[in-house]
């Protein structure tokens, strides 16, 4: 059974790697993953029928557990941009998980606020693939002048578009002569 699940994910690595859009995904999803599934199933339902393993036992409660939340397990096979799992949320909220019980009595109420803002910055900095010390150095220079109605221009998807420009402009002034 363990060679099943890691043949699915071998599939999930193949797509990755292949860079496959949500339909393709899907398809082949639907032709190699499926089956593999309903292999699965059949062998969690084949197991639970045996007897082999008593009700109350840890494994019989893992094999009822599996087999109730089967459907939830098997959504990844009807949408494309569905994850097989949730690692890439459990990676990125681990440092905050692990924090939490550190700060727990750090400050005063509001601090909770103010580290959730700054993780989502840092986050989206991550997402938009710049560097959040860098981002965060120069809006706090310029978040003195900004207004409600410009501070928009500084989120990280902002700021690294902008920063593409001016790298862009930098560029072809080093190309053009004098």
């Amino acid at each position: 059974m363990l060679g099943e699940v890691q043949q699915l994910y071998q599939i999930e690595a193949r797509q990755r790697e292949a860079r496959a859009g949500p339909q393709e995904v899907l398809i082949t999803r639907q032709e190699h993953s499926a089956p593999i599934m309903e292999r699965i199933k059949a062998r969690l339902e084949e197991l639970q029928r045996s007897r082999k393993h008593l009700p109350q036992s840890l494994t019989g409660k893992a094999l009822s557990y599996a087999l109730n939340q089967w459907n939830k397990l098997g959504v990844f096979l009807c949408h494309g941009r569905v994850q097989i799992d949730n690692n890439l949320i459990e990676n990125a909220i681990r440092p905050s998980a692990i924090g939490k019980k550190n700060w727990l009595f750090m400050g005063d109420p509001t601090t909770g606020d103010r580290a959730a803002t700054f993780y989502t910055l840092i986050g989206n900095c991550h997402r938009q693939g710049i560097n959040a010390e860098a981002y965060l150095t120069d809006i706090f220079k310029r978040l003195l002048t900004k207004t409600n109605q410009t501070v928009h221009r500084l989120t990280p998807k902002a700021w690294a578009a902008e920063q593409a420009t001016l790298r862009q402009a930098l560029a072809q002034s080093a190309v053009l002569p004098m």
